[in-house]
């Protein structure tokens, strides 16, 4: 039996561990305490204070706040010698819970001078992509990781010349830094660490509007569910999270318990109230966005309330409220029921409170006195915030902003006008300043928008710079050939001759061009004229060949392009007062066909963005969609 293969190294010297990945949608936070002078006693004691802290953090500013999977939490953990503080929270749809918690790390950090705060996510360091229009070239996502954190409510990152691990002096690092190396830079060197007021408001620029943001990123909708359901969401409201979550994720399988009797339902379609519910804007989204055929047990309530919704504005109203008490309801009984969700901290709390109401008599539902009672009841936040606008989002994108502001919401606060709310609008204009910025740089080359002068190679050759000198374009001169070729008059109106008979005399381009060159330079000039004359010559029968130059074959078209033959010759000609009619409509004729072309292009875009669209965007022309085409096509499909 042969031996093993003394080439394999297998997992011996040099092998550093699998690599590791997060999960997809979640977000990883660890803190450390950096000071050589406290001992690792008095290090477990000052983490342990700032855990403490988190939790009461988080009860002054999360009291009603719903996180889509997964909360803020903080566990001491221990590893290579070192004991720190991490967390993993799950975000799931919800961004905003990731900037939550980053707001949260940012507010610990400027309480505890002691501690550095590194966060992290699926994509890697992700507060540097959200600075990347203002970090310096050498800092690539290659060599990015270890190199960010938080310190003292600031950004700080540990530059390419960082004092080495090995103890080897000051050298550069351009590659990633293992946690040890940056801690190391961080305890002997802390003031090489790079602090950018610029890079720093980049990255924390989604944290401007923090602790108001948290308030607004709430929803209240009023819905009529069953009785049951109220009391557990009245005990449990950040259960909405995990049920909304269900019935947005349903598969056929959870759908099943649904197309039971009322009897066998945890929550029946009977004794429904109405109560006001706190979503997030996700959440909401999520409920109010989907498709969902009403379950068996539903079917009569939602045909009663949509005869009743045709009678007046009253049974509308109602109508949607039944219709997201249906969704949310529905959500609740997959959650329950479907056997995936056993484990889920909600799921259990929910059964505990389910079967205190069975066994324990002294426990009854709310009557609606004690309903009535709820804080926020009837609270009803207006949700035009989903509604967009797509003349305003044109107007936000060219820097304009409507100046009527529209009225008081009906259900709630004042709707701010333009396009979206102001966290909306703040996001939309600093996309558009980016990309204007992106396309005014002119130092800007193919591989980016940012190119320095030191970046060029200085060794340049004197004769490729000579060469360049040389090299010159006539935009005139191409702009007539292409004119020429595309069947089109050979001059702008510009360039025109009068004639003092009264006439108007054009010159064809390639014949006037050959005359030049026939009249400066003598045999050479000839010479010249004559390779010109028959290349373009070749051109010209190619394209006829083609039928490319046959754009709008009129007799007016046709007596243009004879005229362009002899003008190949070398010959003038002279248009008389008798031809101005024909040459007037030969230019309509072209006109017809480029409007043509345009309208065609725009028309097969489909309403999508394209060249037709972006073109007559440009000249100013916004045309509206071909409604009706789409319409009749649809109806013949």
């Amino acid at each position: 039996m042969e031996g093993p293969n003394e080439d394999f190294k297998g997992f011996e010297d040099g092998f550093s561990g699998f690599p590791k990945h997060l999960p997809e949608d979640c977000v990883e936070y660890c803190i450390y305490v950096i000071d050589s002078k406290l001992s690792p006693k008095e290090i477990l004691g000052e983490l342990e204070a700032v855990r403490k802290e988190s939790l009461n953090l988080i009860d002054d500013i999360l009291t009603e706040y719903i996180w889509q999977r997964e909360s803020f939490k903080l566990d001491i953990e221990s590893g290579k010698g070192k004991v720190y503080l991490r967390g993993l929270t799950n975000y799931g749809d919800s961004v905003e819970d990731e900037w939550l918690i980053v707001y949260i790390l940012r507010e610990i950090s400027s309480r505890f001078p002691q501690i550095w705060i590194k966060v992290v996510d699926t994509d890697g360091e992700f507060l540097l992509a959200e600075a990347a229009n203002a970090l310096p070239r050498w800092l690539t996502p290659e060599i990015a990781d270890n190199r960010v954190w938080i310190h003292e409510s600031a950004l700080r990152i540990v530059p390419l010349i960082a004092a080495s691990s090995a103890g080897a002096g000051t050298a550069p690092i351009s590659r990633s830094l293992t946690l040890e190396e940056a801690q190391d830079v961080i305890k002997s060197t802390p003031d090489i660490l790079i602090h950018s007021p610029l890079i720093e408001e980049e990255a924390f620029y989604r944290l401007r509007n923090y602790p108001a943001q948290i308030k607004d990123s709430l929803h209240h909708a009023v819905i009529l569910i069953p009785r049951k359901l109220a009391y557990i969401l009245h005990a449990r409201p950040a259960s909405i999270a995990p049920a909304v979550e269900a019935f947005y994720l349903r598969d056929p399988v959870a759908l099943r318990p649904l197309q039971n009797r009322n009897s066998d339902l945890v929550f029946p379609p009977q004794d429904l109230v109405a109560v006001s519910t706190r979503f997030t804007r996700v959440l909401y989204a999520q409920v109010k966005s989907q498709q969902f055929s009403p379950p068996l047990a539903w079917i009569d309530a939602m045909i009663k309330a949509e005869t009743d919704a045709v009678n007046d504005s009253l049974g509308l109203k109602n109508h949607d409220k039944l219709e997201m008490g249906m969704k949310v309801t529905s959500g609740f009984e997959m959650l329950l029921t479907d056997p995936k969700y056993r484990d889920n901290r909600t799921v259990r709390e929910a059964k505990i409170l389910l079967d205190d109401l069975e066994s324990d008599d002294s426990l009854a539902l709310p009557t609606d006195k004690e309903i009535a009672g709820w804080k926020e009841v009837d609270r009803e936040d207006n949700d035009s915030w989903m509604d967009i606008n797509f003349e305003d989002f044109e107007r936000e994108l060219k820097g304009e902003r409507k100046q009527t502001s529209s009225a008081p919401g009906v259900f709630g606060p004042e709707v701010p006008s333009g396009f979206g709310d102001a966290k909306t609008q703040a996001d939309l204009k600093k996309m558009v300043e980016r990309f204007e910025s992106f396309l005014n740089d002119e130092n800007a080359g193919i591989d980016g928008a940012e190119m320095d002068d030191m970046d060029m190679e200085e060794d340049t050759d004197d004769d490729s710079e000579d060469e360049d000198k040389d090299v010159s374009f006539d935009e005139r001169e191409f702009a007539r050939m292409m004119r020429e070729m595309m069947g089109m008059p050979s001059e702008e109106p510009d360039e025109m001759v009068d004639n003092p008979s009264g006439g108007t005399n054009v010159q064809s381009g390639k014949g006037a061009r050959i005359e030049e060159l026939e009249s400066t330079d003598g045999e050479d000039g000839a010479d010249e004229a004559n390779e010109m004359r028959k290349v373009m010559e070749k051109l010209e029968a190619e394209l006829n060949e083609a039928g490319a130059l046959n754009l709008d074959p009129t007799p007016s078209k046709l007596a243009a392009l004879k005229g362009l033959a002899k003008a190949e010759q070398g010959e003038d000609i002279v248009r008389d007062q008798d031809l101005d009619d024909e040459s007037e409509d030969e230019e309509l004729d072209i006109d017809f066909n480029l409007a043509k072309n345009l309208l065609e292009s725009f028309k097969s875009q489909g309403g999508m963005a394209g060249p037709g669209g972006n073109l007559l965007g440009l000249m100013g022309m916004q045309l509206p969609r071909d409604e009706d085409d789409s319409e009749s096509a649809t109806q013949r499909r």
